[in-house]
């Protein structure tokens, strides 16, 4: 990787990571001095959700912000764990740093949640947010593991997400229904 690619403006690379750019994907993979970016974008984009989430109060945005970043980690976790060792294909050679960062830069539409506070409009746009997430999340792992196609990629990201929910269900009955619980 060259030095250029290693210093990308955080504006730009979140840029190229909402509009779905595997060549962003594979660079933050391998640019293991993009982790403190990529958990950046999941906070900028966790603050966006608190703001477009104040309506609720200001307990909601700081559960919002802390859910989102433990979301984050826990479906990098899981992602990495079914996709290298449930779902791996030939070539698939990871480890946790590079799905942290992948998926870190996947948040990168989540930033379009600032908007949620907009009577009516602003649920449309949380939605628009989440699946447009998603379907990042989905390149970036398909990039993170190598896949040759996006079909495994969509099903590691389906068990994952599938956990990960369940997860947070249990959570928040264990901690009193927690309303902040974000699903990514």
């Amino acid at each position: 990787m060259n030095q250029e690619a290693a210093m990308a403006p955080l504006w730009a690379r979140m840029l190229r990571a909402a509009r779905l750019e595997g060549s962003l994907y594979e660079e933050v993979e391998a640019d293991r001095s993009a982790l403190g970016q990529a958990m950046l974008t999941v906070v900028l984009a966790s603050v966006a959700a608190g703001i477009g989430s104040a309506l609720l109060g200001p307990r909601a945005i700081l559960v919002g912000i802390m859910s989102a970043l433990i979301g984050w980690f826990i479906w990098a976790v899981l992602a990495w764990l079914i996709g290298t060792r449930v779902m791996p294909e030939p070539q698939t050679q990871a480890d946790l740093g590079q799905l942290l960062r992948t998926t870190g830069f996947a948040s990168a539409p989540g930033l379009l949640r600032l908007f949620g506070f907009i009577p009516v409009l602003g649920i449309l746009i949380t939605a628009i947010a989440h699946i447009w997430m998603l379907v990042a999340m989905i390149v970036a792992v398909r990039h993170a593991l190598d896949y040759t196609g996006i079909g495994r990629a969509i099903g590691v990201c389906i068990i994952g997400w599938i956990v990960y929910v369940l997860l947070a269900v249990m959570l928040s009955f264990i901690y009193g229904g927690v309303a902040g619980v974000q699903i990514p």
